[in-house]
């Protein structure tokens, strides 16, 4: 991650320009992978991205990477309540996952305000509370380094390493992050191909889960915002976390904030399920440090506001149904994806 001081400009063109073509591995359940036409994920692409993912150079000093909110081990969040960048400032929010990213087609962060992978990857590099840098600044140091110009020839065939851009480096790190895809090894992914069975503790969490039972009183409406396979809608509700006189009182009000729609205060994205347990704190402020705090929540059908999302109301759910319904959502452990390789860090 060293940089040369030679600001000469280098003609790369001797070095060979032959980008492969990169298939990820996909659920067969899963829907398809959207991918835009003008970033097709290649191999030389990915690697680049990688790379800049784990890479400190995107921080002004040197400090932090996107890796440092996106921990692998911690099914890339940083089990932090809110997370603090390189001046040690908080955030306002909890890191969200990184897990399938690429198939979220409704908007990226917790309030939905980019659309694209390249557009959010452009976001944390300027902002003061996380890597504190500038773009024409990282520019400069990626185009002075000893390997990137050579891996920007590879990924994307620039000539000479003036090209090297933050729309080629952003490229690059959606590249990577549309990679980072369930392995779709979780005891319920086994489950559903049929090589492997339910223990009735979590055959029952799932018929609750999914509200099987005829008995509405045994039913947790998880999955109307939890739907498999992605355990995600990709909606955005207000879940009752706050109690407000109206919808203006929210402390934070989410999507709303942006849309500047009264009805959208106070609501946010709905994370996926997939080895949630690796993901704590919960909610987009990380008020909940366990599973258990999360279904109390629940329980209580949340508090209520004009926009309280439909489906919440009181359960009726005893301490059976609490083990089983933690034990189907643990099911959706993932370790062949926290311990993905091709998801590691390079260097």
């Amino acid at each position: 991650m060293s940089c040369c001081d030679d600001e000469s400009s280098i003609d790369l063109t001797e070095i060979p320009y032959a980008p492969e073509s990169y298939a990820p591995t996909i659920p067969a359940n899963f829907p398809q992978l959207e991918v835009p036409e003008d970033n097709p994920l290649t191999v030389q692409g990915v690697d680049l991205g990688r790379r800049l993912f784990y890479d400190s150079i995107l921080s002004a000093d040197s400090t932090m990477s996107c890796s440092s909110c996106h921990l692998q081990r911690a099914n890339f969040t940083d089990n932090l309540a809110v997370s603090e960048g390189i001046d040690k400032m908080a955030g306002k929010r909890s890191s969200m996952t990184l897990l399938n990213i690429g198939f979220s087609n409704t908007g990226l962060f917790w309030d939905g305000r980019v659309n694209t992978l390249e557009e959010q990857a452009l976001l944390p590099v300027e902002d003061p509370i996380e890597l504190h840098d500038t773009w024409p600044n990282v520019e400069s140091k990626l185009r002075r380094h000893a390997d990137y110009p050579t891996l920007f020839r590879k990924a994307f065939g620039i000539e000479k390493e003036e090209e090297i851009t933050r729309a080629l480096a952003v490229k690059a790190l959606a590249q990577f992050e549309r990679i980072m895809i369930s392995s779709g090894n979780s005891k319920y992914d086994r489950v559903i191909n049929g090589t492997d069975v339910f223990s009735d503790l979590e055959l029952d969490g799932h018929d609750i889960f999914f509200d099987v039972n005829e008995d509405v009183t045994k039913h947790a409406e998880c999955g109307h915002c939890h739907n498999a396979p992605l355990f995600t809608t990709n909606e955005f509700f207000n879940n009752g976390l706050d109690e407000v006189v109206t919808l203006n009182d929210f402390t934070d009000l989410g999507k709303g904030e942006l849309s500047n729609k009264l009805f959208d205060n106070g609501t946010f994205k709905v994370p996926t399920l997939r080895n949630i347990e690796f993901s704590a704190p919960y909610m987009h402020d990380g008020r909940f440090a366990t599973l258990d705090e999360v279904i109390d929540h629940y329980v209580t059908g949340g508090n209520h506001a004009d926009n309280l999302a439909p489906v919440l109301r009181p359960l009726n759910l005893n301490d059976y149904d609490r083990s089983a319904l933690i034990a189907f959502i643990r099911t959706l452990e993932d370790q062949d994806f926290l311990n993905n390789p091709l998801l590691s860090d390079p260097f």
